[in-house]
């Protein structure tokens, strides 16, 4: 029996990162590498063109970000399965892309058979995090008895909080401005927070804002 074959597509904004990934994958029989692009809106637009089973997804990216791609692209095709590959392993920043549909992640630094074992573990339907990645998840009591934010309202605040105005944030996540400012005042209340300030400085002690390539 012909062994099956995982379609993969890369996202990732430095091509040397890119290339590396793609030429360890392209050395198993059972992968094949669809497509590499450097950025969140030109993932949007392959992931329906290409039908990728696996998306290796960057968080860093200079156009739209990790985790709104991860987002939308799911939102179109519940079927793809998005791996979040990272060199952040802030447990806000972790907790967040899965929250957002991510179905693992896994750090930069890790072996490169990793990732193999990462994508054929999504592919069985299984949540994968590398070690480092689980690590920093582990149990703490942070925030205890606060009202967790949903998925959508994380992508706000983190669009918020790097100084995004409400017009912005509906234009980038093609919502309303009425939407935003609903989720925005859930925020502040679920959070405690009373300006937009706050908002930032809440997203910068929390680790939300790696990784957004803002210069932060």
């Amino acid at each position: 029996m012909q062994e099956a074959i995982t379609r993969v597509m890369i996202v990732d904004d430095h091509p040397m990162v890119a290339e590396g990934i793609q030429s360890i994958l392209e050395s198993y029989d059972d992968i094949a590498v669809v497509g590499a692009v450097s950025g969140g809106r030109d993932a949007i637009a392959q992931a329906e063109a290409l039908a990728p089973d696996v998306i290796l997804m960057d968080l860093n990216m200079p156009d739209v970000g990790g985790l709104s791609a991860t987002e939308i692209i799911l939102e179109r095709r519940p079927e793809t399965r998005v791996l979040i590959l990272s060199m952040h392993d802030s447990p806000e920043y972790i907790s967040t892309a899965l929250s957002h549909g991510a179905m693992g992640y896994v750090l930069k630094d890790v072996q490169p058979e990793e990732i193999k074992t990462a994508i054929d573990a999504v592919m069985q339907g299984q949540q994968y995090l590398c070690t480092g990645a689980a690590g920093s998840l582990s149990p703490r009591g942070d925030g205890a008895g606060r009202e967790a934010l949903t998925g959508r309202e994380q992508t706000i605040l983190l669009e918020l909080a790097q100084g995004k105005s409400n017009k912005e944030v509906a234009g980038a996540l093609d919502i309303s401005v009425r939407t935003v400012e609903t989720h925005r005042k859930n925020i502040k209340r679920k959070l405690g927070i009373s300006s937009t300030a706050g908002l930032t400085r809440y997203a910068l002690e929390h680790g939300v804002l790696q990784g957004t390539g803002r210069g932060i």
